[in-house]
């Protein structure tokens, strides 16, 4: 089977999938309904799975489909993204990019292991904590570091922010009245378009999935407080799984700005740019597990 035909087999299985109505797939595709149906077919030969049943002349996933559906959406997302040079791998690990006028975005995943050679001890209070606190956001093992979190939901419209902590890197760069207003709004909704948002939101999805937790260097710009003008920003970043009180996942993020970042993508211009931003005020006296961990056997 050559690719550029298993990508249009994909296609037309997905799109078919979100309509249900061949003649409403064979319009969205700018395709036939001959076409569409052999690439159904072809792929249910592939798969050796019946994808589709029709009642009534009206389609309806099998519980294969059903359950084949949402990795070929993200196949294609990620084909697409791959296709624009948005996405790869260095070492292993995920990176993204976009680019749209004067705004960027940079993201590369790190090993966990730099947290503990790197220079924040918040970082490394916060990953403690929260693995003392086994993801519970109420929990009093994770409360001295809380106010530098942010916490989010899965929602219909994808992740979204809803809690800005009052020591986050986040109310210190835009205020607290500005950081109130965007509760509640999708974090994908970027220049770079809604699959390349939906590839962000895939970092969340992966943490939620695995109750897990990753680094990541982020680069972008940003408009600055109170200024259309955009500015640059520069941060490490720790996303924890976590659990709200009944018991609904969550996701907590702590963001660290640096100029200390990895981002292999980053050309000399982008690096000049950036300036060291003031880091969250984290008095080292408050901290309970590093001192814990520093002390001699």
């Amino acid at each position: 089977m050559n690719q550029p035909l298993l990508f249009e087999m994909i296609r037309s299985f997905t799109t078919l999938a979100q309509t249900l109505n061949l003649s409403h797939a064979v319009t969205e595709l700018n395709s036939t309904r001959q076409t569409v149906r052999r690439h159904i077919s072809q792929l249910e030969a592939l798969r050796g799975e019946e994808l589709f049943r029709t009642k009534d002349r009206r389609y309806e996933l099998t519980e294969a489909g059903e359950a084949a559906l949402p990795e070929a959406r993200e196949l294609l997302m990620h084909a697409r993204a791959w296709s624009r040079g948005q996405t790869g791998v260095r070492s292993a690990l995920q990176y993204l990019q976009a680019r749209e006028g004067d705004w960027a975005f940079y993201q590369q995943q790190q090993p966990m292991g730099d947290i503990w050679d790197g220079e924040s001890i918040l970082l490394r209070e916060t990953y403690r904590a929260w693995m003392m606190s086994s993801g519970e956001i109420e929990s009093p093992n994770l409360a001295h570091v809380r106010p530098f979190l942010m916490v989010y939901r899965n929602s219909d419209s994808g992740w979204i922010c809803v809690e800005f902590g009052t020591r986050s890197a986040y109310v210190k760069w835009f205020g607290q009245d500005y950081a109130r207003s965007s509760i509640g709004r999708p974090i994908a909704r970027l220049p770079a378009g809604e699959e390349f948002g939906r590839m962000l939101d895939q970092s969340f999805l992966d943490i939620q999935t695995t109750q897990m937790a990753r680094l990541d260097h982020v680069y972008t710009r940003m408009p600055e407080r109170h200024d259309a003008k955009q500015a640059t920003m520069a941060y490490q970043r720790l996303m924890m799984a976590g659990f709200f009180p009944d018991r609904s996942p969550a996701v907590l993020t702590l963001v660290v700005p640096t100029i200390n970042i990895k981002i292999a993508a980053l050309d000399e211009t982008q690096r000049a740019a950036m300036t060291e931003i003031t880091k969250p005020d984290f008095d080292p006296a408050d901290a309970r597990f590093e001192i814990v961990a520093n002390q001699p056997p």
